[in-house]
């Protein structure tokens, strides 16, 4: 017992020790490159899904291991780890610092919930529309601590109005008076030594259901902010760190192709969120609440006690932002120009602004955009010059709208060193010739047929992000999916997409994602509220998925088509294209 304590005490203290020693023999054996850089991939991908070390820590390792391999020179390495990405990602912190330091998500939370109006199950919408757009700008954990507060100041409110409503209610039923059990004494006495046992039961029977009715409040509630965070964050390319590991990684082993940008990630991805978030919508509903479509799309009727507690926090909570403020004004103004700029540097179907660069085509990506309006936070003033009662300015302190400590303070590190150590590892990978005998080894998988090969990579990589992080996920199968591909022949988006939109499903655990985890802080939820409701929405998102790549995702990419810019490798294709 005493051996089996320490085991447990230690446990990841042996793991970091003994994973590498015991996966020594593969490079000392074969010595070859190959080897070498696949015992550096196997180590980082277990302590990755282990978390032996912190993941940032972890994706060190290829920084000093591929020099003492001789796979890479240090110079080589070290430059892997900042790349366009980390620019994109900085101009993107600066305008969600703002945006969460002006107190601008608050006011567009609330904005939202109060147009969809406060039926419960429109309320509900309405939490998860306005998180989800949320997302889309900032980090889902943000998004989800974001609303998570407002959401339980109305279920508490609800809660109580209920409670309130259910005692009248039940007070003016037990002090009513039956003018005919008055008039025969002996029925009257009868009736209540028979009845004070049914009242009884049926109490209990109304305590047990009002109990659930609340706790089924509690919880679909929690459920639809997580999972709405989740899935909001497919929409853009910064919506989560995925799409942006997915979107350089691609960018980085197929320069020749130009496709992949804001505009066309949305495109693709917008009737994919919208989708998911319905039905999420309505599966969260039934498990929890049921539903009703009379009472929900009945026009004119009466507010309940829980639409009027609603709307009242809602509103209060409203008020308390006050009008909106030169601040925030700027930032919103900031946020959309940021956009525009994005959707409009190369749409596809007309020239963007970066035509008016001829000389220098493809110099300029999203992150030039993105870095440009991320350096005016740090310039504009917070404050504006107000007049007194004398007409005279006066004059105060200059402040920017975001300092360097408060970017800081939301910079999430720690990606940006996971995705520096993934592309470490890509670049590892191409110049050890790992990923060409991978690709060879993959070959045989083109007897399958396409739709069954995405589905099952769709699934595996489903399955890894419950226990394991998402970038690191996503950065570990990446280079394996890249070859697969271009094995069989296969225009390399038909199976990536998907791949990266499913490594986002983390819906069964409260430990498969940040978003999860807060919600699950609240206390209102159990892990098998989680995994019934998660595994309802994994189904549906695999399926949507699924259904857009073998459609309309089709001719925004011609995926039937082998592209020019990828690898012409010889292949044994039986897919059927």
């Amino acid at each position: 017992m005493k051996i089996l304590s320490y085991l447990l005490v230690y446990r990841r203290f042996l793991l970091i020790v003994l994973t590498p020693l015991l996966l020594l023999p593969l490079p000392l054996i074969i010595k070859t490159k190959e080897a070498e850089c696949a015992y550096t991939l196997f180590v980082v991908a277990i302590f990755w899904l282990t978390e032996a070390l912190p993941l940032a820590v972890s994706a060190l390792l290829p920084a000093f291991m591929f020099p003492l391999f001789g796979i890479m020179g240090s110079k080589q390495v070290a430059s892997a780890y900042f790349k366009d990405f980390h620019l994109l990602l900085i101009g993107v912190i600066c305008l969600a610092t703002s945006i969460e330091k002006w107190n601008l998500h608050k006011r567009v939370a609330l904005k939202m919930v109060m147009l969809v109006g406060v039926n419960p199950a429109w309320l509900m919408l309405g939490f998860m529309v306005s998180c989800a757009f949320l997302s889309m700008w900032l980090s889902n954990t943000s998004a989800a601590a974001m609303v998570m507060p407002i959401v339980e100041a109305v279920a508490q409110q609800i809660i109580r109005a209920e409670a309130e409503a259910d005692e009248l209610e039940l007070s003016c039923s037990n002090g009513s008076i039956n003018p005919a059990l008055e008039l025969d004494g002996r029925r009257t006495e009868y009736n209540n030594s028979v009845g004070s046992t049914v009242s009884t039961v049926e109490k209990e029977n109304e305590k047990g259901k009002e109990q659930d009715k609340y706790s089924g409040i509690f919880k679909v509630m929690c459920l639809c902010v997580a999972y709405s965070a989740t899935i909001g964050g497919l929409t853009t390319i910064t919506g989560t760190s995925t799409n942006l590991i997915f979107t350089e990684h691609f960018n980085s082993r197929y320069p020749d192709c130009q496709c992949i940008n804001f505009g066309s990630w949305f495109i693709l991805s917008i009737p994919i969120t919208v989708i998911i978030l319905l039905l999420s919508w309505v599966w969260l509903q039934w498990l929890f609440l049921g539903f009703d479509f009379k009472n929900m799309f009945k026009c004119g009727k009466k507010k309940t006690a829980r639409e009027e507690a609603s709307s009242r926090v809602i509103l209060q909570e409203y008020k308390k932002l006050g009008p909106i403020s030169y601040p925030e004004t700027v930032t919103l103004v900031l946020f959309i120009l940021m956009t525009v700029l994005w959707f409009s540097r190369d749409p596809g179907f007309i020239p963007g602004w970066s035509s008016l660069f001829p000389k220098y085509k493809g110099y300029i990506t999203d992150s030039t955009a993105a870095l440009v309006i991320g350096l005016l936070f740090f310039i504009i003033p917070a404050k504006t010059l107000s007049r007194t009662s004398n007409g005279e300015n006066t004059v105060f302190g200059y402040m920017p709208l975001i300092t360097w400590k408060e970017f800081q303070s939301c910079m999430p590190w720690e990606i940006a060193i996971l995705v520096g150590g993934g592309f470490a590892l890509a670049d590892g990978c191409e110049v050890s010739k790992l990923s060409e005998w991978v690709a060879s080894k993959l070959t045989p998988l083109g007897s399958l047929p396409l739709w069954l090969i995405i589905l099952i990579s769709c699934l595996i990589v489903t399955s890894v992000t419950e226990v394991a992080s998402n970038p690191a996920t996503i950065t570990i199968f990446l280079p394996i999916l890249s070859p697969l591909a271009e094995a069989i022949h296969v225009n390399p988006l038909f199976i990536l997409i998907p791949a990266t939109l499913c490594t986002s499903f983390a819906f069964l655990l409260p430990v498969a994602n940040p978003a999860n985890a807060i919600v699950f802080s609240y206390g209102h939820l159990n892990i098998m509220d989680m995994v019934k409701a998660g595994l309802g929405i994994n189904i549906i998102g695999v399926a949507v998925v699924m259904l857009a790549i073998m459609t309309w995702i089709v001719p925004i990419f011609d995926l039937y088509t082998y592209p020019s810019w990828a690898p012409n490798i010889p292949s044994t294709n039986g897919t059927g294209l």
